[in-house]
């Protein structure tokens, strides 16, 4: 399956949290022979296997060969979103209400007046442990609503507090457990229910959309775009002169500081275990992270028609115009000479066209997986990512031609000439 913009399509609506950006991606995998480990097994032998630490997924290639640099894309499950709080229910003025909190940086005022579902996971009783069970409700229960025009103090708005402005109405009546409703959903007793994980969706499903169906539009292109063009990347990319590892993080929208986060061992372990498993030692671990390199795959500004004095000058980002290259002197991003002209050259052999890009001195710049990922495993790293615009909107737009071009890249990079 080559990586293309219905495909994207595709991927994010079966994907509305990254538990199941998860399960999506190991559905492919599984369909092309991959096989899921535990980490609490021993691993051996050489094979294509993967990896899930419940929001996060790290899949890889193995010929047995121990000393093989590893070639590594990267990627964020996780996006911008309202999330439940742990005691929901509120009633205001005949409303039932349910209460949310900002995950990350959303950009609050594209949350209001959607129609969004429930996604996540509910943690159950089973015996005297637990175990996960995933939410999906694609009905459109939740809402926030606008404040109308005519009841604001100059007819421009209010500006948002997160701690009121964005509960959501679900109902009218007397109260009612908005949990108890989510297990009933999903088939299991309330009295079980130990904890969740759970956030609001946006209904409108993915489109190809302009005029002549040259854009995406979607929800979570930051940075699922990423994990499915990464995704395909990998599979067309065979274990030859390096080892090729796609690693899919979670939390990366809200620092990564968590046990499957970039800030974790996780990464570091999995390619530890992965040398020794096909006989390598510490030292040989050691020594091919020495000779590897991470693209870090993120999404990228283009450059806004209505705002492009907020652009760095000379730096024109285009959507369908190829992948870009991320560099922050600041090293908000990894990028540095060096792994620059190795995604220069992986553009090259893919037959795109890079575009480069720089943040505004003068505007806080964004980060993302690479400068951590850099810093945990000491590996060189790159960003990189595809040009959209409303980065951190309930819904965004990206070019549909950009899809395959990224994913190209990402997959000449996983497999240098």
């Amino acid at each position: 399956m080559t990586a293309d913009a219905q495909g994207l399509c595709e991927f994010i609506d079966a994907s509305p949290s990254p538990f199941h950006a998860c399960r999506t991606a190991a559905e492919r995998l599984r369909d092309a022979g991959f096989t899921e480990l535990s980490e609490g097994d021993a691993w051996t032998g050489a094979g294509d296997f993967f990896v899930i630490r419940t929001g996060s997924l790290i899949a890889w290639r193995s010929t047995g060969e121990p000393h093989l640099p590893f070639r590594i894309v990267g990627a964020h499950t996780d996006s911008p979103n309202l999330r439940v709080k742990q005691h929901p229910d509120r009633t205001v003025a005949g409303w039932q209400v349910v209460a949310l909190q900002p995950y990350g940086g959303a950009w609050l005022n594209s949350w209001l007046d959607r129609d969004l579902g429930l996604s996540g996971r509910l943690s159950v009783r089973t015996g005297a442990t637990a175990s996960d069970v995933l939410v999906r409700i694609d009905d459109p229960i939740l809402r926030v609503p606008q404040l109308a025009i005519h009841l604001s103090e100059d007819r421009k708005g209010v500006e948002l507090n997160p701690q009121r402005h964005v509960n959501a109405v679900w109902g009218i009546g007397g109260p009612r457990s908005f949990l108890d409703y989510v297990a009933e959903r999903v088939e299991v007793d309330a009295d079980a229910v130990l904890g969740f994980d759970l956030m609001t969706h946006d209904l409108a499903p993915s489109r190809l959309t302009g005029v002549d169906r040259e854009l995406v539009s979607a929800p979570r292109l930051d940075n699922q775009a990423t994990c499915y063009a990464g995704l395909e990347a990998f599979l067309a990319a065979p274990a030859s002169t390096v080892t090729p590892v796609l690693v899919l993080f979670d939390h990366e929208e809200v620092g990564s500081q968590s046990d499957h986060g970039a800030q974790s061992d996780l990464l570091l372990t999995v390619l530890e275990r992965i040398t020794l498993a096909a006989g390598g030692g510490r030292e040989d671990f050691l020594r091919r992270c020495s000779t590897s390199m991470v693209a870090s795959g993120d999404m990228a500004h283009a450059t806004h028609p209505n705002y492009p004095e907020r652009h760095e000058p000379g730096h024109l980002i285009e959507v369908n115009a190829g992948p870009v290259l991320k560099v922050q002197p600041n090293l908000r991003y990894a990028t540095d000479g060096r792994t620059a002209a190795a995604f220069a050259l992986a553009c090259e052999q893919a037959g795109v066209a890079l575009q480069r890009y720089e943040h505004r001195a003068d505007l806080p710049c964004g980060s993302t997986i690479g400068p951590m990922t850099a810093a945990r495993t000491g590996i060189p790293t790159v960003d990189v990512g595809a040009a959209q615009l409303a980065m951190h909107s309930a819904r965004e737009v990206m070019g549909a031609a950009d899809v395959a071009a990224y994913s190209a890249a990402l997959a000449a990079f996983l497999s240098p000439a």
